[in-house]
């Protein structure tokens, strides 16, 4: 017999059930991976699917187990920064490797905006998606509880707190920074500003206290009139930067917690005359393609972004499928939390 079963188009379950013998529940069974059929009964279903090229129909399928086959990765940013942060496709790139030897479908969606937000939660109470992976949520983003509410596996990359109640997928954002602070305080810096991310993203919160960790630890507490609140973006990086040598002329440092703020910090300091490393030692944070190509080099601190993705749809995929998850101890009590190590890539700026 060809590949194709008696129908003359494409083989059916009850084809794949009358050649293997066996019933076409017995056959669903097997093709879902159920543990509750002989080892006899298995290789005949599973020869006569060979015999007929059979493929399931996955959406059959996803009905009958109540799944969409799809996920969500929402980003809570408007559509301006989502383009403009390599972080983003960085985090899209490693998400698109898990699912890469799997059926399930990917869908981007950006929640900037109130009307979006709405438009969001109509779209999720649908239950048009398995799970979702939730990136760059700041303080107070009604999502995470919504979500909850709505009973949608979820993680998270970038935790809320300390505390935080969903599983989660984050970089070392406290040690990256005290690492390029001490690497600053190495060569000889000691006026060292930082321009913060906006402070109720609990990642540039971590990045401000590595910073002003390490310079305690050096004997250098932290002047509050170097510290510049930030927006991640470059004009937010430019405008911190001219209050900061308003403030400070002398300043001979500055640690960006982003290099999208770092690159609107070297367009001001160059403005204001400034040479870099001569003058001003400059470093970043995430590493991104925006460090490689700046003038001179950046110095920058190496997020693992495109693992991060990976990991949290790996743990969002578990989730699904209902595997059991142990928490490493840096989430809230009985939440699976994974805190990937930064490293520090040393460039001709600092």
């Amino acid at each position: 017999m060809n590949g194709h079963g008696r129908s003359g188009g494409r083989p059916t379950l009850e084809e794949v059930a009358a050649r293997a013998g066996v019933g076409r529940g017995t056959v669903s069974r097997v093709i879902n991976g159920s543990s509750k059929v002989s080892e006899h009964t298995r290789a005949a279903v599973e020869a006569a699917v060979a015999e007929l090229a059979y493929v399931p129909n996955r959406a059959a399928r996803a009905l009958a187990a109540n799944r969409t086959d799809a996920i969500a990765l929402v980003i809570p940013e408007p559509e301006a920064r989502f383009f403009a942060e390599p972080y983003f496709s960085d985090v899209v790139r490693g998400v698109g490797a898990a699912l890469a030897e799997t059926d399930v479908q990917l869908v981007l969606t950006l929640a900037g905006s109130d009307r979006e937000r709405r438009r969001l939660a109509q779209y999720l109470s649908g239950h048009r998606v398995d799970g979702v992976l939730l990136v760059s949520v700041h303080a107070g983003d009604p999502l995470p509880e919504l979500l909850a509410e709505l009973g949608i596996p979820t993680v998270i990359s970038g935790r809320r707190s300390a505390g935080e109640t969903l599983p989660s997928v984050d970089s070392d954002n406290l040690a990256g920074a005290a690492e390029a602070v001490r690497h600053l305080l190495g060569r000889g810096r000691r006026a060292i500003a930082t321009i913060t991310g906006p402070l109720d993203v609990y990642g540039a919160q971590c990045r401000l206290d590595g910073y002003r960790q390490a310079l305690a630890a050096a004997g250098h507490p932290a002047d509050e009139e170097l510290v510049c609140v930030g927006d991640f973006t470059e004009d937010g990086g430019r405008r911190a930067m001219r209050e900061l040598l308003d403030r400070r002329p002398a300043l001979d440092a500055v640690f960006a917690a982003s290099d999208v703020m770092a690159a609107g910090a070297r367009r001001e300091l160059r403005a204001a005359g400034r040479r870099i490393p001569q003058d001003v030692a400059l470093v970043g944070f995430d590493d991104s393609v925006v460090a490689r190509h700046m003038d001179p080099p950046l110095t920058s601190v190496r997020q693992p972004i495109e693992e991060m993705g990976r990991t949290m749809t790996r743990l969002l995929l578990d989730r699904i499928a209902g595997k059991p998850q142990s928490p490493d101890g840096a989430g809230g009590p009985g939440v699976a939390a994974v805190v990937l190590p930064n490293s520090l890539v040393v460039r001709e700026s600092s």
